[in-house]
């Protein structure tokens, strides 16, 4: 699984954004052909994001390409241009404003067909849906398991906002007049559960206020304290507060493999399944969530600094 903390969105249609951003601390960056790119620079911009791919030093980085959506004319050369010219370099393709099932099986088989004609390794590319609108919220379910490819779930806040008519201008915040409970938890459980449902990430989207790093940091706890796996940052101002919300805390991380090895020595040396740890009672439902938070502490590249005395 990859760590996807901090997922930074860049234009493909400038280059000092696309040669800065290799420098930034962030787990994965998407090269961008759709919203953030004028429809006059399209193809200027497959050619920037092929050469940025192939030229670049990504090192540590998740490497992504978002296509536009397939409602479009772009989508199919936006596909075969990136995969075909850089398609080594590259880890993933994000669909946006996912709808249904079948653009995403669509993107698979185009995907397989470029593989196959490059000789590619088939399937090693994997796919992100973006669900931006409440069709793709209502299919959500089918949308997650519809390809083998699929490694993540994004929320897009902005298109969805406006899908539903909610009244308010201000990506992330909530509504004016929406005075109890959060408007986005239905949105964001939904998308959870679809995405757990079938072993997926879930990554929440964009905080447009990219000078109001509290604002970001207080949304970003909303969705990781849900089990979110990262979110999107659009500046580097937004790029360690990411990658600290959604890695768990130091203590928390040595906890979670102290059980772990704990509860491997009690169930293997002595044979038993409900164990004492100090003066925490753990069990097959403790090893469980302590799998969650150690496999997060891991990929955020924490070190134990606690050990585990029978």
């Amino acid at each position: 699984m990859r760590s996807r903390r901090s997922v930074l969105a860049v234009p493909g249609s400038n280059p000092r954004f696309l040669e800065k951003a290799q420098i930034l601390p962030v787990d994965e960056v998407f090269l961008d052909l759709e919203d953030s790119v004028a429809p006059s620079a399209k193809n200027e911009a497959r050619r920037n994001v092929v050469a940025a791919l192939r030229e670049g030093d990504w090192t540590g980085k998740t490497r992504v390409v978002r296509v536009n959506d397939l409602t479009t004319q772009w989508t199919y050369r936006d596909v075969i241009e990136t995969v075909e010219g850089a398609g080594e370099f590259l880890d993933c393709v994000m669909l946006p404003k996912v709808q249904d099932p079948t653009e995403v099986v669509w993107l698979d088989t185009l995907l397989t067909q470029i593989e196959k004609a490059m000789g590619y390794e088939v399937g090693r590319i994997g796919i992100e849906a973006q669900i931006e609108n409440a069709r793709g919220l209502v299919n959500a379910d089918a949308i997650a398991g519809s390809s083998r490819r699929l490694e993540t779930l994004v929320f897009g806040p902005a298109d969805f906002m406006a899908s539903i008519n909610m009244r308010t201008l201000v990506v992330g915040e909530q509504p004016p007049g929406y005075d109890e409970g959060d408007a986005y938890h239905y949105i964001l459980m939904r998308l959870l559960m679809a995405a757990r449902t079938h072993d997926l990430q879930v990554i929440d989207g964009p905080y447009l206020q990219i000078k109001d790093v509290d604002g970001f940091r207080r949304v970003a706890r909303r969705s990781a304290a849900l089990g979110y796996d990262g979110k999107w940052v659009l500046h580097p101002s937004q790029v360690d507060t990411a990658n600290e919300v959604f890695s768990p805390a130091q203590e928390d991380y040595d906890h979670a493999e102290l059980i772990l090895e704990a509860y491997e020595y009690y169930t293997t040396v002595e044979k038993r399944g409900a164990v004492m740890l100090g003066d925490e009672m753990i069990d097959e439902a403790s090893r469980k969530m302590a799998l969650v938070v150690a496999a997060k502490g891991r990929a955020a590249g924490l070190v134990r600094t606690k050990s585990f005395t029978p």
